[in-house]
């Protein structure tokens, strides 16, 4: 029996009772045969409790101090977590990032990890322990501070440690049985998938499945990591994420793999643009020096008589201030007339690597949105995706109707959803 990586999201250790679960499950695994190294996210809403607490006392937290704060609640988790294996009969360790050798950049808050060196959990492996690490941290290689991946990072610190411990599998348990051909919060029906390819994978996290993260996936698809996505809350078989099918999985690929939808989005347009070369670059270079990254991007065709244009694209709602911010102050020097903001928007995808040989994919798709009475603001296309954006009230119907239209509903149970986040 090999080594495997199991990381446990919040909704899974949200209490005593859920972690001393976990923490059975944790000890199954290692009675099996098998070396299991554990990352663990805070418990529950921790993260989210810490973020208000931050604000009350601060509008706006400094980044490395916040960063501190934050780490806290997968210390937490991690502590009860080695406790509750004890209580069980087995040894483990707990570490923080930093002890277990993730080496960041020094971008905090959203660090991104450079190298993983962890020479403490391979001595605790061959010491017979089971190792517990805090996900969602490392410390950076200049300045040896504390940092944080962002939301949702203790899923790339799983896949980083499975990479650089060479894990046979990641298994990533969440609180529904998979990766659904939808959100089963707001579809139903939704079906789910024994096996997915990494590249439409990649692309369902990055338009907004919370299941996983994106830069986790893109993190495994690099090093053919296997993925196996489960509930920590039933025995069954999940959803596998890999390169290429492994064992008895489907090697047919279907269609359509699935619907994601995002809401973290806002769009902002650059109003009355001037229609010559590098005015674009100008907007895009300093929203890039303000360290924001940008989703979608339309440009209108200029109008002859005033030869200005207009341009939108989305970002990351938390960024939105800082992008206004930004471009207002480059405002005299790009020479647009004004700015808009939304953040009443949603983003629509449908994702699959058949769409590229079946020419009616991208017909049936605007049907179904024409048919629930969808307006839609932006398009946009790559080989396996289709994304375009609504506004927000409208989504939830908009999935359903796209789910529908395609196939992808299930004739059987309807999916369930253990815990309340996804995560």
């Amino acid at each position: 029996m090999g080594l495997v990586v199991q990381k446990y999201g919040g909704s899974s250790v949200a209490d005593a009772e859920g972690i001393k679960r976990v923490a059975k499950r944790i000890v199954e695994a290692k009675k099996n045969g098998h070396q299991v190294v554990v990352v663990v996210s805070a418990m529950g809403d921790t993260t989210d409790e810490l973020i208000d607490l931050a604000q009350q006392v601060s509008p706006i937290p400094a980044g490395r101090e916040f960063d501190m704060l934050l780490t806290a609640g997968e210390r937490i988790s991690m502590a009860l977590l080695a406790m509750a294996i004890k209580n069980l009969g087995h040894e483990a360790q707990s570490f923080t990032g930093s002890q277990a050798g993730v080496i960041t950049d020094s971008v905090h808050n959203k660090a991104r990890i450079i190298d993983v060196t962890p020479g403490r959990i391979r001595t605790a492996l061959e010491e017979g322990n089971i190792a517990i690490v805090a996900g969602f941290q490392g410390v950076s290689h200049d300045k040896k501070d504390i940092t944080t991946l962002g939301r949702g990072g203790s899923d790339t610190t799983a896949v980083a440690l499975a990479a650089a411990l060479e894990a046979e599998v990641c298994e990533i348990y969440t609180d529904v049985d998979g990766v659904f051909t939808a959100d089963p919060r707001v579809v139903r029906k939704a079906r789910k998938i024994d096996w997915i390819s990494s590249e439409d994978m990649l692309e369902l996290a990055s338009s907004g499945s919370k299941v996983l993260l994106h830069r986790c996936v893109e993190y495994a698809r690099r090093y053919n990591i296997p993925i196996h996505v489960r509930s920590s809350f039933s025995g069954l078989r999940g959803t596998w994420v890999s390169n290429e099918p492994q064992g008895d999985q489907k090697v047919e690929q279907a269609l359509i793999s699935g619907v994601a939808h995002d809401t973290s989005e806002a769009k902002i347009t650059v109003v009355g643009v001037p229609d010559k070369p590098g005015e674009a670059a100008a907007i895009f270079r300093t929203v890039s020096d303000a360290e924001i990254n940008i989703d979608m991007v339309v440009q209108n065709v200029s109008a002859a008589s005033t030869g200005l244009t207009d341009i939108s694209f989305t970002l990351p709602k938390a960024d939105g201030h800082k992008a206004m911010e930004s471009l207002t102050k480059a405002q005299p020097v790009i020479g647009f007339d004004s700015l808009r903001y939304d953040d009443q928007i949603a983003k629509i995808s449908l994702v699959g690597a058949g769409m590229k040989t079946n020419p009616g994919v991208t017909a049936s798709f605007f049907e179904a949105l024409s048919n629930a009475g969808v307006n839609i603001e932006l398009i946009s296309t790559s080989e396996i995706r289709i994304s375009v954006v609504t506004r927000a009230d409208d989504v939830n119907e908009a999935v359903r109707a796209v789910h529908t239209a395609f196939g992808l509903d299930s004739d059987t149970d309807e999916a369930v959803v253990y815990g309340g986040t996804g995560r």
